[in-house]
């Protein structure tokens, strides 16, 4: 943080990164009742994710495997940041609308979101 004397306040650098994608490859035994990501195929889709951002030019975009998001029964998900935004991901034509209409174009492949509120 950088702290403007002019104004007394503080100023958050720029993000390093445009979109930050956090896949969920959380893996946990076998017939677990909340299942996990990994067990529905993520991690492949994780590395699919991560070659097609590269080839497909997404400019300042990182995908990243991450531990368990915490949403096991709507996987497998993912969550792009800044924008905070969830979507479940079941297929490779799944990542490329989220890549086409989320990342390049802006806007969001409303039908793959995830509802942002928590459950109680």
């Amino acid at each position: 943080m950088v702290d403007d004397a002019e104004q007394n306040t503080v100023i958050d650098p720029a993000p390093y990164f445009d979109a930050h994608i956090f896949v969920c490859c959380n893996r946990r035994p076998d017939g677990h009742k909340r299942g996990s990501c990994a067990a529905r195929g993520s991690e492949a889709l994780r590395d699919y994710m991560k070659a097609r951002v590269k080839e497909a030019g997404v400019p300042h975009a990182r995908v990243n495997m991450a531990g368990c998001l915490d949403r096991c029964e709507d996987g497998p998900c993912l969550v792009i940041y800044p924008a905070g935004t969830w979507y479940r991901i079941e297929t490779r034509a799944d990542v490329d609308r989220i890549i086409e209409e989320h990342l390049l174009q802006g806007g969001g492949a409303d039908d793959l979101q995830l509802p942002a509120g928590r459950s109680a």
